[in-house]
């Protein structure tokens, strides 16, 4: 019997202690089971509902009893912890570690009498109290484990068996072990141990590879102890579904018989599981139709019932197939038939013959015939012909014998040797020598054939053409076109020998190369050219020599002793015979010599005017081309431009003059001779330079007047002096340097005027005073006189020399800051007495050149 009765959980708390609070948790199997001696393994985890809370005592009861009066629980006390904190370590039940939310607890050795409830009474340090409860059954031997099969096994099906036992305890070793009908189960075998709040047991899983056999055996597991004692087992039988198994009974024993004797066959079924539904007959694969019963009746059979036999049957898993059973039928042999391999036969091949006669037993000799003709020497069913000939051509049969008789001889089988075409020969149809471009005529021979010729193969060179006529018309033959052969043509082609046509044509592959010298043609060099040929048919040639078209010689080679650059051009050299002549490529010689006949071009000529663009192009002859150019002036100075040509861009006056160029290439240099360009005013400059010019002669007009008039004053001033008779005077002079005078009028009472065209000027100036004290404001761009009032006491002439510097013009900084003049001053007093004191203002009036 097995104890495999239900885990129960008992959750019992106090009514007044938890009314409040929160359950405690607990983790540990509802139910146990064990027997006598053994040992129990109770696996359990607890936590306290307040997490500040630890435990302080706890107390394992056997069957407790909730005392309503007292408010405690009564029962046997297992274990209970001392008040000191210590847990005792040397009784049956063992703790392991409740402090640390460990309720696991361990009784050994355990009795049939501890079965029932087990109580677990813990109480916190903050008064928190639980029972937790769990069923412990023990028996007075050891329960059988359980064997766990799949719902459904078939045959040729992998499954897993388990046995399964609820106990498992450390310490205490037991084995489970497999059986299948008394032999032992030890490969593909896998046990697993658990001890965890969720489950405790020992399981052993088995895998196994059904077959039909294994059906009704029976499978066995064992429990052992650690000394190999078996404690229990359980047992089960295995219910394999498979298809019927089968096998056939032949009446007579041995499935040889003779033509007319009869035959029964039987099926028997082995096993089947479920048990089979329909039976059927198959021969040769094919189904027997109406044969459905487990036995299979031949009364009279004959030859064509000789073959392979087997019977079927099905249920709901499948169809099961007997082994083969092969009847054999002796009979006299059949009338023959011969094969022929190959067929058609090729000539110089190898023929085999077969002479095919059904028989049973096989025929053991036979007799060969070619032509009707018996063939001496040939008793086997095969012979062979290493060689075929034309002359093995016929008809073939034989006659096979047994043990049973002889049989007929039948209609044979004709042989047929093939050959390719023989004797083929080419001939050239043309009576006459054959140039190139001629048309030639060829023809095909040949002597017999197997099968016909059907077409011909013309070969000339690499060119390979097919036609169907043995006649070949070749127009306008090529000069390498010599050799020919054709080939004629069934299943397989005969090429005749090669006949050549010796055509004749010019000379070809003319050329021409240098002899001498080896490198470059350089002017003045020594120099030979020579004439040659790849092939001419006929050999005897001609040579001629052609410069640009023009003839020059009749030898194979052409000499220069002194080459010059006029020598350079295109040569090519002509090779004739007496089927034509035929040219070279045109060979370019190249002379190298330095530049020459250099000169400079001008454009858009040698006269240009000013603000045009001009351009001086160095043209020369030279080979190879210059690669450097140079420019100069008509004194030799280089201008700073390598190129070809030189542009002016704008061209000015200062450019006119002459110029000349130098070229240089890898051989040498060469000048050109100087060429002038001249330039010439635009109308613009002139008419400034017109304006110029009279703007100079009218400002020197106006000079020439007014040192006229100042003449005349001093002239006068000089007459007055004499009529003086009381006068002093008193003459000086001062020589300052002067600031540069800006461009417009320094102040209210100056003038000035400046003509470049003046070299050295004197400027005068008159200072007089005024008629009253308070000076008057005079106006210095005025052209009248003020002249003193003849009651005025004195007066005073200034005059300026002043050298005129160099580059001075108006509104321009010269070299020198500063200009140096000499100012003359003369002082003439009219009168006698002192000057007044009066106030005295200076007008200063300059006219500079």
């Amino acid at each position: 019997m097995h104890l495999l009765g239900p885990w129960f959980l008992f959750l019992v708390p106090e009514y007044l202690a938890f009314s409040a609070s929160s359950d405690w948790q607990f983790q540990h199997p509802k139910a146990l089971y064990a027997w006598e001696g053994a040992c129990v393994w109770i696996p359990c985890t607890y936590r306290i509902p307040d997490f500040d809370d630890a435990l302080k005592t706890f107390v394992l009861f056997h069957n407790p009893n909730y005392n309503d009066k007292t408010k405690r629980f009564e029962g046997t006390i297992l274990y209970e912890n001392k008040e000191d904190g210590k847990f005792p370590s040397e009784q049956r039940v063992q703790f392991l570690e409740p402090d640390r939310k460990n309720c696991t607890l361990k009784i050994n050795p355990v009795y049939a009498n501890d079965s029932g409830l087990l109580g677990l009474r813990m109480e916190s340090k903050k008064n928190n109290k639980w029972m937790e409860k769990t069923h412990l059954s023990v028996s007075e031997k050891p329960f059988p484990p359980h064997i766990q099969l799949p719902p459904e096994i078939q045959e040729s099906q992998e499954i897993t068996l388990t046995c399964l036992l609820n106990f498992s305890c450390y310490g205490y070793q037991i084995r489970l072990q497999w059986f299948l009908e008394g032999d032992s189960m030890t490969q593909s075998v896998v046990t697993l141990t658990s001890l965890v709040p969720d489950s405790v047991f020992t399981r052993s899983e088995l895998k196994l590879r059904t077959q039909w056999s294994h059906h009704g055996k029976n499978v066995t597991c064992q429990l052992h102890d650690a000394k190999g004692k078996v404690l229990s087992k359980d047992t089960v039988q295995l219910n394999v579904k498979h298809v019927p198994q089968l096998k056939i009974n032949v009446t007579p024993s041995e499935p040889t018989v003779r033509e007319g004797d009869s035959v029964t066959m039987t099926c028997e079924v082995s096993s089947s599981n479920p048990d089979y539904r329909t039976v059927s007959w198959h021969k040769d694969g094919a189904l027997l139709e109406g044969q459905n019963t487990l036995t299979l009746q031949l009364p009279e059979v004959t030859k064509h019932q000789s073959g392979t036999y087997c019977c079927q049957a099905s249920n709901d898993v499948g169809t099961g197939m007997s082994g083969p059973v092969v009847l054999q039928v002796k009979y006299a042999p059949e009338p023959s038939s011969v094969q022929i391999s190959p067929s058609p036969a090729v000539e110089g091949n190898e023929v085999k013959f077969l002479c095919a006669s059904q028989a049973n037993p096989p025929p053991t000799n036979y007799t060969w015939y070619h032509n009707g003709k018996e063939v001496q020497g040939r008793t086997e069913g095969t012979f062979r012909i290493p060689k075929a000939l034309p002359w093995h051509t016929g008809t073939y049969s034989c006659v096979a014998e047994n043990l049973l008789g002889t049989g007929q001889r039948g209609p044979g089988a004709e042989l047929d040797v093939q050959y390719p075409p023989k004797e083929v020969t080419t001939v050239i149809q043309n009576p006459t020598s054959i140039r190139e471009g001629d048309t030639v005529t060829l023809s095909c021979n040949y002597n017999s054939s197997n099968p016909g010729v059907t077409w011909y193969a013309w070969r000339t060179g690499s060119t390979r053409e097919e036609s169907s006529s043995g006649v070949l018309e070749i127009q306008n033959i090529a000069w390498n076109n010599n050799v020919i052969s054709c080939a004629a043509c069934n299943h397989w082609c005969s090429w005749g020998s090669q006949v050549t046509l010796n055509v004749q044509y010019a000379p070809r592959g003319v050329w021409v190369r240098k002899i001498k010298p080896l490198a470059e043609i350089y002017s003045g060099n020594s120099v030979s050219l020579q004439c040659g040929f790849a092939s001419s048919h006929p050999k005897e040639v001609h040579f001629l020599w052609k410069k640009n078209g023009n003839v020059l010689g009749e030898e194979s080679e052409l000499n220069f002793d002194s080459i010059s650059p006029e020598d350079a051009g295109s040569y090519s050299c002509w090779v004739k015979n007496s089927a034509g002549q035929t040219a070279s490529e045109p060979w370019p010689l190249q002379v190298l010599y330095a530049p020459r006949r250099l000169r400079v071009s001008m454009s858009p000529g040698n006269q240009v005017m000013e603000g045009r663009r001009a351009a001086l192009t160095c043209e020369s002859d030279a080979n190879p081309p210059i690669s450097h150019y140079t420019w100069f002036d008509q004194n030799n100075r280089t201008f700073h431009y390598p190129g070809q040509t030189l542009r002016l861009e704008p061209v000015e006056v200062e450019h006119s003059g002459a110029y000349w160029c130098r070229g240089t290439n890898s051989v040498g240099e060469g000048h050109s001779p100087l060429s002038t360009l001249t330039v010439y005013y635009s109308p613009e400059t002139i008419a400034r330079q017109v304006a110029l010019f009279l703007g100079s002669c009218l400002a020197i007009l106006i000079l020439a007047i007014c040192g006229f008039k100042l003449q005349q004053r001093w002239e006068r001033t000089q007459s007055q002096q004499g009529l003086q008779e009381n006068s002093s005077g008193q003459s000086f002079f001062v020589r300052n340097k002067k600031v540069r005078r800006a461009p417009l009028s320094e102040g209210p009472h100056s003038l000035g005027c400046y003509n470049p065209m003046m070299e050295d000027v004197i400027s005068y100036a008159t200072l007089q005073f005024p008629e009253t004290d308070t000076p008057r404001t005079g106006d210095a761009e005025s052209s009248e006189i003020q002249r003193p009032p003849r009651d005025r006491d004195d007066s005073v002439i200034y005059s300026v020399l002043q050298k005129r510097q160099a580059d001075d013009y108006e509104n321009v900084v010269p070299d020198f800051p500063e200009d140096e003049g000499i100012h003359y001053s003369e002082l003439i007093r009219f009168g006698v007495g002192e000057r007044p004191q009066a106030p005295e203002n200076v007008d200063y009036v300059i006219l500079k050149h």
